[in-house]
């Protein structure tokens, strides 16, 4: 196991500096310079030219690349933002944290939302009950996630007064960015459950251990759900991490400081150094993610376990 790991890190390196080299190609055919986006369009050429110099905006595109990236590996340095002149890494942990509780709190709500129900409905299948999660699953993974939001915010904020409509001050301004996020997340995984019970418990395996006399509840619990989460868990870690740069809408619709709101202001302003970290930060992030979502899969699963312990082969 502890060789498949150390493979999957070393598979994250040309992975970054391919997220790397895309994301820093992109951002400098945008159209627009640092220099004229901070000092204004009614700016002196010469202190335009002056402070494109001061960030090395002059130099050509490989050269500002490569020197980029040597100040990550040699002085493990994110950069500096053009903007707040603080060190990047520094912009990304005062933001980081509104995202990460966010996110926990939004998946920890849909999955158990998701799979609980997505269980009871592959259990009475056909049912009223059954039709009615189905429905309700369908609903909401339609809803546009702007809209959801705002709908909650017209109700629970201006109506009611329940709840703040912007901010991170508190737990109580997560409430309603968390439902926003984790309501389609708990949708999916409804669905998916409920597909990936329904065609386990049709295997042979569960037929012999119902003849053998196993109680429903055994018979759903140890052995076809253990053997339904291996797509359940697959989504979860995905979702999860595109959570982390995802929730873009919820923080924006909710004025929430995070890393979404983060990046986008950045892009913007043309803050290369702050986009570049950030991107590569979240990256890594969901890269570790699947990789420990590969690892669950070993504890699950004892054929995937074998398979990694015997170097990719299974023995016969």
């Amino acid at each position: 196991m502890h060789k498949y790991v150390i493979k999957r890190l070393l598979y994250m390196i040309p992975v970054l500096l391919g997220v790397a080299f895309l994301v820093f190609t992109i951002l400098s055919l945008t159209p627009g310079d640092p220099g004229s986006i901070i000092l204004g369009m009614t700016a002196k050429p010469e202190a335009i030219a002056a402070l494109n110099k001061e960030f090395g905006y002059d130099q050509p595109f490989l050269v500002r690349f490569f020197n980029y990236i040597g100040d990550i590996i040699f002085h493990f340095s994110l950069g500096t933002s053009y903007q707040s002149r603080q060190p990047v890494i520094t912009d990304i942990m005062a933001r980081f944290p509104n995202t990460l509780l966010l996110t926990v709190f939004s998946m920890s709500i849909a999955s158990i939302l998701g799979i609980s129900l997505g269980i009871l409905s592959a259990v009475r299948q056909y049912s009223v009950l059954d039709h009615t999660l189905v429905v309700v699953a369908l609903i909401f993974a339609s809803i546009p996630g702007f809209w959801l939001g705002l709908m909650l915010m017209l109700l629970f904020s201006l109506k009611l007064g329940w709840l703040p409509s912007y901010g991170a001050g508190s737990l109580k301004h997560f409430i309603l960015p968390t439902l926003t996020v984790c309501m389609g997340s708990a949708a999916g995984l409804l669905r998916l459950t409920r597909s990936a019970m329904l065609e386990t418990v049709r295997q042979e395996y569960i037929r012999t251990a119902k003849a053998k006399g196993a109680s429903p509840k055994r018979v759903i619990w140890k052995h076809a759900l253990r053997n339904a989460l291996l797509p359940v868990v697959t989504t979860l870690g995905t979702s999860f991490g595109a959570s982390l740069g995802g929730a873009i809408i919820a923080e924006t619709v909710f004025a929430m400081p995070g890393m979404g709101t983060l990046i986008t202001t950045a892009i913007r302003q043309k803050d290369i150094p702050v986009v570049m970290g950030a991107t590569l930060f979240l990256a890594t992030l969901f890269s570790l993610i699947i990789l420990i979502v590969d690892v669950l899969y070993a504890f699950i699963d004892p054929r995937i376990k074998a398979k990694y312990q015997n170097g990719g082969k299974v023995r016969e």
